[in-house]
């Protein structure tokens, strides 16, 4: 079977990473054999490229540079590790995706949709997620968190400072929500909401068994095809 491409969304500090390392664990167990990756990131050059994205003293860079960069690390991350994972029939888990991008820059900086989804066309040469898992989550909590967990990452030595995103306020974070509303209304197929309000072994539980049935299906259909 081809490879599988699953994507998990959300606002920072949802639970994206947790819920994905917890798939990643399910689906190993399961058989498969699975890669977990991350947006802006995932390789050298991704890493790079997401210290300048997330440094709070890069503050004044524009919109449109802003998208440039997200996308160029995605291209790296394509060209190295999804490709060829999906070309290995393995299961992929990245935690951001283009959808972040329409609605952090699209929604949340106010370009709209169409530069990025342009951009997609041409970058991505349309590799769509198989699956996406959009952690629907308050507002002012998921924000909440994340500045208070990039804030003791910070200060405790150890890592670089990814506080750029943190420092906007309440109506950027309330565009990028309802960005990543409109997605999933538009893309039923493709996006599955889970509230990540409830307890984290509840939002587990009900993502494995999600992604386990549409694996399920894929792997009918590639029976099918034989």
């Amino acid at each position: 079977m081809r490879g599988v491409f699953i994507t998990f969304e959300g606002l920072d500090g949802c639970g994206k990473s947790t819920q994905t390392e917890r798939l990643a664990s399910v689906l190993l167990a399961d058989g498969y054999e699975v890669v977990v990756t991350r947006e802006p990131g995932g390789t050298i050059i991704g890493e790079q490229i997401r210290g300048l994205l997330l440094n709070s003293r890069t503050q004044g860079m524009s919109p449109l540079t802003e998208l440039a960069l997200m996308f160029g690390s995605r291209a790296q991350l394509i060209q190295e590790v999804i490709r060829p994972a999906l070309g290995s029939g393995k299961v992929i888990l990245c935690d951001r995706y283009t959808d972040s991008s329409e609605a952090y820059q699209g929604g949340g900086r106010q370009l709209g949709s169409k530069p990025v989804l342009d951009l997609h066309h041409i970058v991505c040469s349309g590799l769509n997620p198989d699956i996406t898992i959009l952690m629907d989550s308050e507002v002012r909590a998921s924000v909440a968190r994340a500045r208070k967990r990039n804030q003791q990452a910070t200060n405790g030595g150890g890592a670089l400072d990814e506080n750029r995103f943190e420092r906007e306020n309440a109506a950027f974070f309330e565009r990028v929500h309802q960005a990543y509303l409109a997605i999933a209304r538009r893309e039923p197929s493709r996006v599955f909401m889970v509230d990540a309000r409830r307890e984290a072994d509840v939002v587990h539980s009900e993502i494995v068994e999600h992604v386990r049935r549409k694996l399920a299906v894929f792997e009918a259909r590639s029976e099918s095809r034989k």
